[in-house]
């Protein structure tokens, strides 16, 4: 809650030139003379005057906070906003934490990997999925390989069968010079399935031994 001393600090802020402030009007700094009324649970309570409005919120310990000022009228509503910007804070933090948590993994194979190369290789990846990671994984062609592109597609096709119960195919297969890269990232939601396009179409390159 605000206290008196609080509103006449925002009160002397704006009648003085102070800073312009982002958040919203609340109680007394709500200068007009009907507001449509919104209840704490969402609850429509309709168009009343402002001192009625500033009673209410009196009565049920809350503020009266104007979340909608360009309405007609504007439209407030009852809550404790000192709980309400306290909770979208730490949900803000939460958000950036889990936005840096975000890692990019790279796993390097060859498009004649042997079977038990193969299975760890992939064990790797499926760890990163189960981890939250995204994976880069990224088929290496040497000499004449460069030639046969099916090899590298057919093995990054094999891989995303493989681990469809752990992520999807965020990024296609596409030729990135002399390798072949795609990223595969864990599910957020189960039940998605992983479909896999055909190479980007490049430039050739060329051969070397």
């Amino acid at each position: 809650m605000f206290g008196p001393e609080q509103h006449r600090q925002s009160t002397t802020y704006e009648t003085q030139g102070g800073p312009i402030s982002s958040e919203p009007r609340i109680n007394d700094r709500i200068r007009v003379p009907e507001v449509r009324l919104v209840g704490p649970e969402g609850e429509q309570v309709g168009i009343v005057p402002i001192g009625k409005a500033l009673e209410l919120a009196a009565e049920n310990d809350l503020d009266l906070v104007e979340v909608a000022p360009m309405a007609r009228p504007p439209v407030c509503k009852l809550m404790d906003y000192g709980k309400f910007k306290y909770e979208s804070a730490q949900k803000a933090r939460e958000a950036r934490r889990n936005q840096a948590l975000t890692v990019i993994k790279e796993m390097k194979l060859r498009p004649k990997i042997d079977s038990h190369d193969y299975e760890t290789k992939k064990g790797h990846v499926e760890r990163f999925l189960k981890a939250g990671d995204k994976v880069k994984i990224t088929i290496m062609f040497r000499g004449r390989e460069q030639s046969r592109p099916e090899l590298g597609f057919r093995l990054l096709q094999r891989l995303a069968e493989d681990i469809t119960e752990l992520g999807f195919v965020e990024s296609s297969p596409k030729q990135d010079g002399r390798n072949m890269v795609m990223v595969v990232a864990p599910h957020r939601s189960p039940g998605k399935t992983v479909r896999v396009g055909r190479p980007e179409p490049t430039e050739p390159t060329e051969l070397t031994e």
